[in-house]
Order: structure tokens, then C-alpha cells, then sequence
């Protein structure tokens, strides 16, 4: 009954109602003011471009013969226009050759990921391992050598260093590893102009590449540490002893089986 005493309330007109927006829940946001980037986002960014500009070189050298290298195209800018060299791809290099380069120079390339943690523990410390019988050699692998000559400079500083060592990973990472020996054997120094397996061959025997046999091989695998002061051709008594120290080696680290089986 109360109900029904009660006056009933008038409503205002449409034209002088007050309408209010709905109430929204949670932060209200602003879409005019443009959010602020932070360190975070731009370092982010930073290092994505560049992992894409540090991979995309090793992308292409997996299946693209580079034409040149670093050293070569430095030894030119030195007035040397009697630039030796002469691509060949793996399988008409002698495997002895390549068997003796590994024994020459890394012998854990097969095993390692770029780095041969062994041997820079021996090099930090001054030290020998026992089966080299006096013929140490520094702590740098084939990857890491073969980074050196491609993309990089003569010289130890630590900025070069620290770029090679980034390099290497990638290397790793996307080139196996017959084809990162197949690089080596391409642009390694033999010689003062003298770059390869192709021209070194040809240069110091006047034969080809494929046919090397373990003698030959060694005595030119000798000259790596000091290609410029040695001559395979006409080898001191040091680069006979040192070749003759490889060509032993060669067998034990698993002979012309373990080119197969990278």
C-alpha cells in the first residue's frame, strides 16, 4: 500500500539527461603519450643484428667458395701483385696433406668446438705436453686460424682476439668441420705469396694438390709456424726434423681415415 501512496518521480526530459561514460575498470591509459624504449629494448636489438651479421657470413662460407681472404688481399695493399693461389675443393687435395695439417697444427680439430682448452692450459702455463718432443705450438686452432685469414688482421691484440673468438663460435656453430678444413687448406699462408694447398703444391714440387704424398706433405705442413723463413723445396735441417715429427704423428691421430670420417 505504501507503494502505491508513494507519488510517482517525473523524469527529466532526453534533452537534459546527463549521460555518464560508463565506469572502466583498471588503469586508464593514455594512447597519445608514445611509451619510452629502455636500455633493455635497445640492447636487445643491439645483439640480435648482431647474431644476424656475425651468422650470415658463416651461412654463406658453408656452401659458397670465397674468392679471397683478409691476408691476401693485405699482402696486395703491400705492393705484392704476385699473389699465388688456386682454389680446390677437399677431394682434390691429398689427404696425406690434410692428415698432416691437423698433426701440424690441431691435433683435437675433429673433437674440439673451436677451442682446444687443453692446449691453452699448456701455453698459459709454459708448459710441453709430453709426445711433442719439443715441437710446441701455440694455443690458435684450425678454426681459429681460419677465421684469422678470411676475415681478420696479422697481430695479437685483444680486440682481435675478441672478434675471432666471437667469429669462431658461429663458425662452429654453422660450418661443419671438413668444410672448415677445406677453407684452411685454402688460405693458409705458405709461403710469402704463397696461399693454399693448390699453389703450395705447384710452387714447391710442381705437382698437384692431389698428388702429395706423406713426405711432401709434411715437409710443407713444417712451414706453417714460419711460412715466410721456410722453404719445403730446400728444407733446413729444423723443418726435416719437424717434418719427420708430423709424418710420424700422422698415423696415430687415425691417417687418411680421418678426413672421412669429419
Amino acid at each position: 500500500m505504501r507503494d502505491l501512496m508513494r507519488p510517482k518521480r517525473k523524469r527529466a526530459p532526453r534533452s537534459e539527461r546527463i549521460h555518464k561514460p560508463p565506469k572502466r575498470r583498471g588503469r586508464r591509459r593514455s594512447y597519445n603519450r608514445p611509451r619510452k624504449k629502455g636500455i633493455t629494448y635497445w640492447l636487445f636489438r643491439f645483439i640480435i643484428l648482431l647474431c644476424l651479421l656475425s651468422a650470415l657470413p658463416m651461412v654463406a662460407l658453408r656452401y659458397l667458395d670465397p674468392p679471397t681472404s683478409s691476408f691476401i688481399e693485405l699482402n696486395k695493399q703491400k705492393n705484392n701483385k704476385n699473389i699465388k693461389h688456386q682454389w680446390l675443393d677437399i677431394e682434390d687435395i691429398s689427404a696425406y696433406f690434410a692428415v698432416a695439417v691437423i698433426a701440424s697444427e690441431d691435433q683435437r680439430f675433429p673433437h674440439h668446438f673451436g677451442f682446444d682448452v687443453e692446449q691453452i692450459m699448456l701455453v698459459l702455463g709454459q708448459s710441453k705436453t709430453p709426445n711433442q718432443k719439443g715441437y710446441a705450438r701455440g694455443a690458435s686452432t684450425i678454426t681459429q686460424q681460419t677465421i684469422k685469414n678470411l676475415f681478420l688482421w696479422p697481430g695479437r691484440s685483444f680486440v682481435r682476439k675478441g672478434i675471432e673468438a666471437w667469429l669462431v663460435l658461429w663458425m662452429e656453430l654453422i660450418v661443419p668441420k671438413k668444410r672448415i678444413l677445406e677453407l684452411y687448406l685454402n688460405f693458409a699462408q705458405f709461403g710469402t705469396s704463397v696461399f693454399g694447398a693448390g699453389a703450395a703444391s705447384q710452387h714447391y714440387f710442381g705437382i698437384p694438390a692431389a698428388q702429395l704424398n706423406p713426405h711432401q706433405s709434411a715437409l710443407i705442413a713444417a712451414s706453417l709456424p714460419t711460412p715466410v723463413r721456410s722453404n719445403p723445396a730446400n728444407p733446413s735441417e729444423y723443418l726435416l726434423e719437424r717434418a719427420a715429427f708430423i709424418e710420424d704423428q700422422m698415423p696415430r691421430i687415425g691417417g687418411r681415415r680421418l678426413i672421412g670420417e669429419l
